[in-house]
């Protein structure tokens, strides 16, 4: 599953607003800088899943993150209605049952599923004390393992493990990276973050940026910017 020829589409602007008119003034400010857009839970709660349809149809595409995680016949219902909306990208949890609902789910022509390893604001400290006995790259790998086996299009996770992921699911699939964060930038509550470029180098398909481009002066020149490091 190679990366789009165009490097705009290799950046995924998180659209981490509280309304639908923010988000829609953010895409317009940011303009042809950026093609893919990010909704996560505080958009979709603000009635962002009508939104999907309203970008996909100004052929743009969206990433749904909503990470779900329930038993096999409710996955199975979420994921076919998230498909009929035109979302390019949906995430799981990676959990087997999980996993294995969602691809029945996508069938041959729905979106492609994301299953979310760990969460990139965990190191191993916290994965401990949530009662893991292995340290976070080797859960990342063995969750990305599985994930591979049972059919996944592609894996959510730290540039810190996108190599050891890589591995485990071959090049047909995708890595998707959230925390990335260009030089100079804050972590905020992430706890494994690369720039840009590094997250290239580190062999990922899409990155995920919010903060980063949501608090600059000139959110397009910020995505720009973003673009051109990951060239």
């Amino acid at each position: 599953m190679p990366a789009s020829p165009d490097p705009r589409d290799r950046l995924i602007v998180a659209l981490d607003v509280h309304t639908v008119a923010e988000a829609e003034a953010l895409v317009d400010r940011i303009g042809d800088a950026a093609t893919f857009y990010k909704i996560g839970y505080r958009l979709a709660y603000e009635g962002g899943l009508a939104l999907v349809p309203r970008l996909a149809a100004a052929g743009l595409k969206v990433f749904l993150d909503l990470k779900l995680h329930d038993i096999g016949n409710t996955v199975e219902d979420g994921v076919r209605a998230l498909a009929d909306l035109g979302p390019a990208l949906i995430t799981v949890h990676a959990y087997p049952q999980t996993m294995r609902a969602a691809v029945r789910a996508r069938g041959t022509t729905g979106p492609k599923i994301l299953a979310v390893t760990v969460l990139t604001s965990y190191d191993d400290a916290d994965a401990a004390e949530a009662g893991y006995a292995l340290p976070v790259a080797e859960l990342v790998a063995r969750r990305a393992a599985q994930a591979a086996e049972i059919g996944i299009d592609g894996i959510v996770c730290s540039a810190a493990e996108a190599a050891g992921v890589r591995r485990a699911i071959g090049s047909d699939r995708l890595i998707v990276t959230p925390g990335i964060r260009p030089a100079g930038s804050a972590a905020g509550d992430q706890k494994r973050v690369m720039t840009p470029g590094e997250a290239m180098a580190a062999g990922i398909d899409h990155v995920v940026v919010g903060r980063p481009i949501l608090q600059a002066a000139d959110p397009r020149a910020m995505a720009q910017a973003i673009v051109a490091e990951m060239r």
